[in-house]
């Protein structure tokens, strides 16, 4: 038999690990604190692992795509919160449909962009 895949937990890094922690709160997902400079983040069982670890490049060209049900409700949610009032270089990028989908794009304080979108 071959074993099922539960889970994917990418490892991304922070400029500000403290300001970074309290983004993610913000956004929605839980803390678990597992060493100083290591947290797990896990919002409806995804998750990913927050280091206090930064290198520009690495974390220049570091992209996470999360499937949503509903890129539309979970664009309204992005902007009520508020997040490039409270976090400098957070940046929002809005909706767009393209032919395999719909996206909208989240820079966070440290710059890693994250695609959060669905598939038709």
């Amino acid at each position: 038999m071959t074993p099922k895949l539960k889970s994917i937990r990418p490892f991304i890094g922070a400029q500000n690990f403290e300001v970074s922690r309290n983004f993610y709160r913000d956004l929605g997902f839980e803390e678990v604190v597992l060493e100083p400079k290591l947290s797990l983040f896990i919002r409806e069982e995804i998750g990913f692992y927050l280091q206090d670890y930064y290198a520009k490049e690495w974390v220049d060209n570091t992209m996470i795509f999360m499937e949503v049900t509903d890129t539309d409700e979970f664009w309204k949610e992005l902007v009520s919160l508020g997040l490039p009032d409270q976090y400098e270089n957070v940046r929002l990028t809005p909706v767009r449909t393209m032919d395999w989908g719909k996206e909208c794009f989240v820079h966070d304080p440290s710059g890693i962009l994250w695609h959060f979108g669905e598939f038709f």
